[in-house]
């Protein structure tokens, strides 16, 4: 009995061993190693959901990610719900960021902040328009913002997917700049860039401020009238659209667009992604994307994108306190 259980004993340790010593020597799993999820934070048929599906489409089409990629919407809180969800997962789920994931947290709207994910890149700037419907008593802009100044509180305004992001701020600095108190401003907050199309289409508000990708096609159908563009000079295919500095306000805005993470993404993690990005926006599948849109490329890679989120923080904090809308 006693050698049995010395024998035992010893195959116990060999075991033991060999396993121990095949985990010494196994690979790190390479990544990723499962689906990759990316995640629009709000409805499908805005802005973000867009950026998506089409990112989605061409990493998939040029076959620079080989796991399937799925897109999930997670609406909610100007962003937070999409970004909370992140947050909580691994690094095959990613997500669409804008300045909102910023401007929430100086708005004391969320605890969230850009430094709570991982910053994998910025990829698109676009405009920003003024619309309205087509029965409207307004124009162009100007005459828009003098009944403003008359009266801030007697236009509707539609926006999403909240207060603080670029389509917000955009239409803020222009109002401010115009002599219009933007603190009485009757705004209307949707989901999404989608549902600002349908209020507008319904003559539910009587203007829009959103990114021109959402409202051009709804112009160039003649289902409603953009009076107004952020960018230096008019755009092509808008030709007859006047922009803000035209119309007397010495303003361009921006409106970007760029992919986090979840925290403590890996080095490794972080390499995939910026490879796989910088890949994607070399194809002519996305250049083609950039000008169907009226996007303009604003690539920055993940070490970029870092420094980019904590400048604009600074941008916003300014803009935000000279709105009126932070102490």
């Amino acid at each position: 009995m006693k050698k049995l259980f010395t024998y035992l004993g010893l195959s116990a340790i060999f075991v033991l061993g060999a396993c121990s010593s095949e985990g010494a020597d196994a690979e790190p799993e390479s990544f990723p190693n499962d689906n990759i999820e990316l995640v629009a934070p709000a409805t499908p048929g805005g802005g973000w959901d867009a950026t998506a599906r089409a990112i989605q489409k061409i990493l998939d089409d040029e076959g620079i990610v080989e796991e399937n990629i799925n897109v999930v919407n997670k609406p909610g809180g100007s962003g937070e719900v999409g970004w909370q969800y992140t947050k909580e997962k691994d690094a095959h789920t990613v997500a669409i960021d804008s300045s909102l994931l910023i401007t929430n947290n100086l708005l004391g709207q969320s605890e969230l902040s850009y430094e709570d994910l991982t910053p994998l890149a910025i990829l698109t700037t676009e405009w920003i328009s003024i619309a309205v419907p087509n029965d409207s008593p307004f124009e162009d802009a100007t005459e828009l913002m003098e009944q403003l100044k008359k009266d801030p509180t007697s236009i509707k305004i539609a926006l999403a997917p909240g207060l603080g992001n670029n389509d917000h701020l955009s239409f803020v600095q222009a109002a401010k700049e115009f002599g219009v108190d933007v603190t009485k401003l009757n705004i209307l907050i949707y989901e999404s860039g989608g549902d600002v199309v349908t209020a507008l289409l319904g003559n539910h508000v009587d203007v829009a401020t959103m990114s021109v990708s959402e409202s051009k096609e709804q112009h160039l159908a003649k289902n409603f009238k953009i009076i107004s563009v952020s960018s230096e000079e008019r755009l092509e295919g808008l030709e007859e659209v006047q922009t803000w500095k035209e119309q007397g306000i010495d303003m361009v805005f921006p409106h970007w667009r760029g992919i986090v993470g979840p925290p403590d993404m890996t080095e490794e993690e972080i390499a995939y992604y910026d490879d796989a990005i910088a890949k994607m926006v070399e194809t002519e599948a996305w250049k083609t994307l950039l000008k169907n849109n009226d996007w303009l490329p604003f690539y920055k890679n993940s070490a970029e994108t870092s420094e980019f989120l904590k400048v604009q923080t600074e941008n916003y904090d300014k803009l935000l306190t000279d709105s009126g809308l932070t102490d």
